[in-house]
């Protein structure tokens, strides 16, 4: 393009009538409202003529809207740039330190797609730009100088948009946050020097290099380490927070206890002798259980012991059996961990329902039920039948849910506990609370009134039927059969059940 005096002189000359009056930012900003001149066309045509480069002289036809705009933009823009006579010249965009501004110059599309030929160079620094580098400079294909330094621009350079612009002499995107690249292998990159680059993004920082690769070398090594004490510490205290197929089925740490009784608190405690205490307690997935804690120290074949008598129970299966989740073997405590039963156990159950005759009978055929399978299937384990600890199910099942492992407690002795168990249920008595010597007393406290004056120790609370004392009077023989030790004529397991069938 020729020099701005030779090539716009006489435009600006045709509209100097009009020019005056819109020169102002509020003409900038009400452009739309702004009509060319009824010669406009006239003069448009008439510059064509004389300089058919002109970017608007290529595209035809005319848009004297657009054309007119970006005109008065242009006038504009050459004053606040500090161009020292905008009438003969436009030769630079001076656009340092206007943030304010410069977003609003850079949307009048307009004004870019006729970019004067005579600017030589563009300066956009210091205006805290986001984003891309703005694509509408592009159209000023002629520039020699691009300043783009401190703003906050990201993002790939557009090397393919910039290699048009070969007159560029001069670029400067230091100050900013591009992606990383690799210069030398770009080739519009190596017309300028690296100063053009400082702090950019763009060129690799070696000092973050070095940082880097000694976190990596340092680093990873130490997070290896911290992994692997980490997961060894989920593996050996607390597995529960390890995926399911990593788990060891039915043991559990202390850690998991303490957190699912928190810390064996008093709220969770259920009951507590000298040796052993019994706890409520929440498991990481939610379920409810029965945690019995034994404290009491014992050797390591004991506890080998344990383990394998533990192992036995966890495979117990029956509908009057409390399940068996798994134990845990740690040399200040053992402990047992069962399914959680919300039903109260047999001893509350009697006190405070007085359930009647048939309710009492369904729950010790469910016990014997429940002994017969013990007895046939896994006859080492032992079992308590106190009715302080048999637990009755929603469905008012009975399950036994306290065992033991002791090779003394013979199939005479458990007929016995069966018949001082069947003896509770029919007379609703306490044998360790209400008489002096414990079940000894009750028994013989029985027999004292067998058969003559059973009224005294069937329930009272129960509803007593001629057809109920005859049942209640048979259990009573049944119980008084069992616990005698002195005949030897305890009946079997198979004929208990038969009995208790009958009755």
């Amino acid at each position: 393009m020729a020099p701005f005096s030779a090539t716009f002189l006489l435009f600006f000359l045709s509209i100097s009538l009009f020019i005056p009056s819109i020169l102002t930012a509020s003409v900038v900003e009400d452009l739309e409202n702004l009509k060319p001149p009824p010669d406009f066309n006239l003069t448009i045509t008439s510059n064509c003529l004389r300089n058919p480069n002109l970017r608007y002289c290529k595209i035809t036809p005319f848009d004297l809207q657009e054309i007119f705009k970006s005109t008065i933009v242009a006038s504009h823009l050459c004053n606040i740039s500090n161009n020292p006579n905008c009438v003969e010249s436009f030769p630079k965009i001076d656009l340092h330190c206007k943030p304010k501004i410069v977003p609003l110059y850079l949307s009048f599309t307009f004004f870019w797609k006729y970019c004067p030929l005579t600017i030589l160079s563009i300066d956009l620094s210091n205006n805290s730009l986001q984003g891309n580098i703005p694509s509408e400079i592009f159209h000023c294909s002629q520039i020699q100088e691009l300043d783009l330094s401190n703003n906050e621009l990201s993002g790939d350079v557009p090397v393919q948009k910039l290699s048009p612009l070969t007159n560029l002499t001069f670029f400067n995107l230091s100050y900013n946050r591009f992606s990383e690249c690799k210069i030398s292998d770009k080739k519009f990159f190596k017309r300028f020097n690296s100063t053009s680059f400082i702090h950019s993004g763009l060129l690799p920082n070696h000092k973050k290099f070095r940082i880097k690769a000694v976190l990596l070398l340092v680093g990873f090594p130490i997070f290896v380490v911290v992994m692997v004490v980490w997961f060894g510490w989920l593996c050996f205290w607390r597995p529960d927070f390890l995926p399911m197929f990593l788990q060891r089925k039915h043991k559990f740490t202390p850690s998991i206890l303490k957190a699912a009784t928190n810390r064996f608190s008093k709220r969770y405690l259920v009951a507590k002798s000298s040796k052993s205490g019994i706890y409520k307690g929440i498991l990481r997935d939610g379920n409810e259980v029965r945690v019995e804690i034994y404290w009491e120290t014992i050797s390591r074949e004991s506890r080998r012991r344990f383990v394998e008598q533990c192992k036995i129970l966890v495979q117990l299966y029956h509908k009057n059996i409390a399940p068996v989740l798994g134990w845990c073997d740690n040399r200040r405590f053992r402990a047992i961990v069962t399914k959680w039963l919300d039903g109260e156990n047999i001893e509350t159950w009697l006190s405070r329902s007085a359930p009647p005759w048939k309710q009492r009978v369904k729950v010790s055929i469910g016990i014997v039920a429940g002994i017969c399978y013990l007895h046939e299937e896994w006859p080492e384990v032992g079992y308590d039948l106190k009715t302080r600890n048999i637990q009755l199910s929603e469905e008012g099942e009975p399950l036994i849910s306290r065992f033991k492992f002791d090779h003394h407690n013979s199939s005479t002795k458990k007929i016995y506990k069966f018949g001082v168990f069947i003896l509770e249920m029919v007379s609703n008595r306490r044998p360790l609370e209400d008489f002096e010597r414990g079940e000894t007393s009750f028994v013989e406290w029985v027999k004292m009134h067998y058969p003559d004056n059973l009224e005294n120790v069937i329930d009272k609370k129960m509803r007593r039927t001629e057809h109920i004392v005859r049942e209640a009077t048979d259990a009573i023989g049944l119980g008084l059969m069992c616990t005698d030790l002195s005949s030897g004529n305890q009946p079997t397991w198979d004929q208990l059940s038969n009995m208790v069938s009958n009755v």
